[in-house]
């Protein structure tokens, strides 16, 4: 059993008879009243994401779970393909258990959540970027912006990024997985 102070960013509870994995979390302490976490939770079977607030000291049954490099093979339409490093073996999951797919390369490698009762994959975690060409992308024009602008660019994966006016096809940009989003223009 864990509590309200054992929250953090990754962690798998059991809630509403489903596995969810908390994605955000704040620890509010109000002049008034008492405590409470407030927590943005992804459930790990259907991909759903809910909102909840727990008073301060609540009892949590936390899920215990290991992490295991898999490697990403491929996307067959319904089920996306990864394989064990260590042993091998191959698991495929439903998007759903996946937080952004489009950004996934094959031969990617990513951390894949398991839990340790019935050894059923739960989520997988991507590196924090990840570095892939643009395939498609209207040119820029000079001097039609203000301030940041951006237009949209088709990466290798299919996924569309907005990326500042000077990113050209054929460019390798640097790509954050958390939210999607432009980082920066990688050298050669």
């Amino acid at each position: 059993m864990a509590t309200t102070s054992d929250i953090r960013n990754g962690l798998c509870i059991r809630y509403n008879n489903d596995i969810y994995k908390i994605i955000e979390f704040l620890h509010v302490k109000p002049g008034k009243g008492p405590a409470f976490v407030r927590t943005k939770m992804k459930s790990v079977t259907s991909g759903k994401v809910l909102d909840n607030t727990f008073s301060a000291g609540h009892k949590l049954e936390d899920v215990r779970v290991e992490t295991h490099k898999f490697q990403y093979l491929y996307n067959d339409g319904e089920f996306y393909h990864f394989m064990n490093e260590a042993d091998y073996t191959q698991i495929r999951l439903l998007e759903a258990a996946l937080d952004n797919p489009g950004l996934m390369k094959e031969g990617e490698v990513v951390t894949v959540l398991i839990n340790t009762e019935d050894n059923m994959p739960l989520s997988v975690d991507l590196p924090a970027s990840v570095i892939l060409e643009v395939t498609h992308t209207e040119p820029g024009v000079k001097g039609n912006t203000a301030t940041n602008a951006t237009k949209p660019a088709t990466v290798e994966t299919g996924a569309e990024v907005n990326v500042p006016l000077f990113i050209n096809e054929g460019d390798k940009i640097k790509v954050e997985t958390e939210k999607g989003t432009y980082k920066e223009r990688v050298k050669e």
